[in-house]
C-alpha cells in the first residue's frame, strides 16, 4: 500500500475510542481548503461506520448559504413545541408528508451531532484530533494534470460555476467490497479535482453513508437535503404539501437553497438508500404532466427519463461519476486524447447507422458460444440512436438530441471514457459474459465459469454462471420490484411510467462497443467496460425513454479471447464490419 496502514488503522481505533458511548447520525462540516481536515475525515468516517452511526460531510469554502438554511430549518424544529411561527410552518409542511409516510419523514428533521472543522481539529459534540498522517503524495503532478484534463475537455468548466465534488466515505469493513487503498487513492483524486478547479469555480464537497440495500432508510441529513432541494423546484405546484412547503419555505428562507451547475462523484460500494419523499410524494412537474423520484433526476433531466419530454422546465446541471479507482488507472484512462477516441466511437456510429442489425459471434470455448443479434430499427421504420461519446458534459442541455427532437435534456458523463452505445430495440441470443458485472458493485467473472445469459428479443433469462453472482442480482431485482411496487402503492410516479418499467424489467436494453484505448482489465466494471475491443450489454434500463425501468447492470463480454465477429448488415443484406476476430477493422 502506497499509504502507512498501520497509521490509518491506528487513527480510526482511536476514534472509535473517543466516540464508542455515541449514538445517532454525525455531521460533518469542513472548509474545502482545509486538506488536513478532509483527509482525516476518511479514517473517522471509518470509526463511525465501525460503530453504526450515520455520517454526512459537506465541504463549504467559507460559507453555504445551504448550510445556512438546513440549520435554519433543524432549529425551527427544536422550537416545535413553542408558538413560533417558523416552527409551526414547517410542522405544518411535515404533517402533510406524514399522512403518507406512516412516521418515517419527521425523523429526518432532528438535528444530529456537529463537528466543525478548524485549523487543528474537529469541534462541537466532541473535540476530536485529525488524523490525516496516513496519506502520501503519489503521482501528484500526473494527477493533477488528469483532473484539469477532465474539467477542460470533459465538463468545459466555466468561471464562477457552482461545482459539486462527492466523496466515498469509508464504510466497515464488511461493506469496504474493494481494497482499502482503493478507497484512500479516491481522497487524493477528489482532493485534486477539487483544488484543480477551486480558485475559479465555486466548490462544495459532501458525502454520506452508504447502504447495503436500497431499500434501507437513506442517511438522514443528506435526505433532508434532497427534501428541501427538490422542494424548492417544485414549490409553486398547486398540492397542498407543496402549498404548506412554500409557506415555510418563505418565512425560513429556504430560497438558499439551490441546485448547482455541474457535479462530480465518485462511488464506493452500495446505495444512498430509500429516498422517502420521492417514494411516497413524488416531485411533480409544473406544468402537472409528470413527476419525478428526485431532485437529481429533475436537476440533471436527462433524455432516457421517460419525464423529460414531459417537463417542460430545462435541466440544471450536468453530472459525472466515477468509482474508487486506483490513482494509476484513473490517470492513465482519463489522461487520454479525447479527440481521437472520440473518433473511434464515430466510426462505430457511422457504421451501425447504416444498418438494421448487428450480428456478434464468438468461438465455442468450453461449450459455450456467444451469438446474438442487436435489433436497430424500431417497428415505425426509425432508427434506434447511436451514440458516439458518454463523457461530454461541455454542456447542460444535450445540444445533439434537441437536435433530434425538441427536447431539452441535460449530459451525463462516466469516467474513464470510451464506447459506442445504443438501446436496441432488441437482442436475440447467447451471451457469455466473461469479465465482470455491476450489482452493488463490481464483481469479476471468471472464463472458467462466465455468467451465460439468453435472450427471445423480449426478456433475458440468465442460464447459467457463479451461484454467489446470481444470487446478488435477483436480490438487486427482488429490491427493484419492490421499489416499483411501492411508487405504484403511494401514486408517487405516474400509472403510465409504472406500468413502462414493469415492461422493460426483464429485458437487454444497452450494446456497446468499447473503444478506450488506455483501459486495461482490472476490478471495475467503468473501466472494464471501455476497454477498447471489447463489449458490454446491460440488463434492465436502457438510454431511451422508452425503456426506463429500476436498475442498469452492465455485463463486460471479452471480445479478443472469444474471437467475435461484430458486423452490421444494411436493408439491402450487405455486410459492415466493426470487429473481426477479435480486432477492430474500422
Amino acid at each position: 500500500m502506497k499509504y502507512d496502514e498501520r497509521i490509518f488503522n491506528s487513527s480510526v481505533e482511536e476514534y472509535k475510542e473517543m466516540l464508542i458511548n455515541s449514538k445517532g447520525s454525525f455531521l460533518i462540516v469542513f472548509d474545502i481548503s482545509n486538506k488536513e481536515a478532509f483527509l482525516s475525515i476518511a479514517p473517522l468516517s471509518g470509526a463511525m461506520h465501525e460503530l453504526n452511526l450515520e455520517v454526512c460531510a459537506i465541504g463549504i469554502d467559507k460559507k453555504s448559504e445551504n448550510l445556512d438554511a438546513l440549520y435554519e430549518v433543524w432549529n425551527a424544529y427544536k422550537r416545535k413545541n413553542e408558538n413560533s411561527d417558523k416552527a409551526t410552518a414547517l410542522i405544518k409542511f411535515i404533517s402533510e408528508v406524514e399522512k403518507k409516510s406512516e412516521g418515517n419523514f419527521e425523523k429526518l428533521f432532528n438535528m444530529p451531532h456537529i463537528l466543525q472543522a478548524n485549523d487543528s481539529c474537529f469541534e462541537g459534540a466532541f473535540t476530536l484530533p485529525f488524523r490525516h498522517e496516513w496519506f502520501k503524495d503519489y503521482r501528484e503532478k500526473e494527477l493533477g494534470d488528469t483532473c484539469k484534463k477532465i474539467w477542460k475537455e470533459v465538463y468545459n468548466l466555466k468561471e464562477n460555476e457552482n461545482v459539486s465534488i462527492g466523496f466515498a466515505l469509508i464504510p466497515k469493513k464488511e461493506m469496504l467490497g474493494h481494497p482499502l487503498e482503493d478507497y484512500l487513492d479516491s481522497y487524493a483524486i477528489i482532493w485534486n479535482m477539487n483544488f484543480s478547479c477551486k480558485n475559479y469555480a465555486k466548490v462544495s464537497m459532501n458525502a454520506y453513508t452508504q447502504k447495503k440495500s436500497m431499500l434501507e432508510k437513506g442517511e438522514p441529513v443528506s435526505e433532508l437535503r434532497a427534501v428541501l432541494l427538490g422542494c424548492e423546484l417544485c414549490k409553486d405546484a398547486d398540492e397542498k404539501i407543496f402549498i404548506e412547503y412554500k409557506k415555510a419555505s418563505e418565512i425560513l428562507k429556504l430560497n438558499r437553497v439551490k441546485p448547482i451547475d455541474a457535479s462530480f462523484f465518485i462511488a464506493g460500494k452500495g446505495y444512498s438508500g430509500k429516498h422517502i419523499f420521492g417514494e411516497v410524494i413524488g416531485y411533480p412537474s409544473l406544468n402537472k404532466k409528470t413527476r419525478w423520484q428526485s431532485p437529481s433526476q429533475m436537476i440533471y433531466k436527462l433524455d432516457f427519463f421517460p419525464q423529460t419530454a414531459l417537463d417542460d422546465r430545462q435541466p440544471a446541471a450536468r453530472v459525472g461519476f466515477t468509482e474508487t479507482l486506483p490513482i494509476d488507472i484513473f490517470i492513465e484512462t482519463c489522461n487520454i486524447d479525447w479527440k481521437k477516441m472520440r473518433e473511434r466511437n464515430q466510426k462505430t456510429k457511422e457504421v451501425a447507422d447504416k444498418c438494421s442489425v448487428i450480428k456478434v459471434s464468438g468461438e465455442n470455448i468450453n461449450g459455450l458460444k456467444t451469438e446474438f443479434e442487436v435489433g436497430l430499427v424500431k417497428p415505425d421504420k426509425t432508427h434506434r440512436w447511436v451514440r458516439t461519446s458518454d463523457t461530454d458534459v461541455r454542456e447542460k442541455i444535450n445540444s445533439e438530441y434537441f437536435k433530434r427532437t425538441g427536447i431539452m435534456a441535460g449530459t451525463m458523463a462516466n469516467l474513464p471514457g470510451g464506447e459506442a452505445f445504443t438501446t436496441p430495440e432488441y437482442v436475440k441470443g447467447t451471451i457469455v459474459g466473461d469479465v465482470v458485472i455491476s450489482i452493488d458493485q463490481s464483481y469479476m467473472l471468471s472464463e472458467k465459469e462466465p455468467l451465460v445469459i439468453e435472450s427471445d428479443g423480449k426478456e433475458y433469462k440468465v442460464i447459467s454462471g457463479p451461484e454467489e453472482i446470481i444470487k446478488k442480482l435477483e436480490e438487486k431485482k427482488k429490491e427493484c420490484w419492490q421499489m416499483i411496487l411501492n411508487q405504484e402503492k403511494f401514486k408517487s410516479l405516474p400509472h403510465d411510467i409504472i406500468e413502462l418499467k414493469k415492461k422493460n424489467f426483464n429485458m437487454i436494453n444497452e450494446f456497446a462497443i468499447n473503444t478506450n484505448p488506455n483501459a486495461k482489465l482490472c476490478e471495475y466494471l467503468i473501466v472494464n467496460e471501455k476497454i477498447a475491443k471489447m463489449m458490454h450489454i446491460a440488463l434492465g434500463s436502457g438510454f431511451e425513454p422508452d425503456r426506463a425501468t429500476e436498475y442498469h447492470t452492465d455485463i463486460v463480454i471479452n471480445a479478443p479471447r472469444q474471437k467475435m465477429d461484430v458486423y452490421g448488415i444494411d436493408e439491402n443484406g450487405k455486410q459492415h464490419w466493426i470487429i473481426k476476430k477479435g480486432e477492430f477493422v474500422i
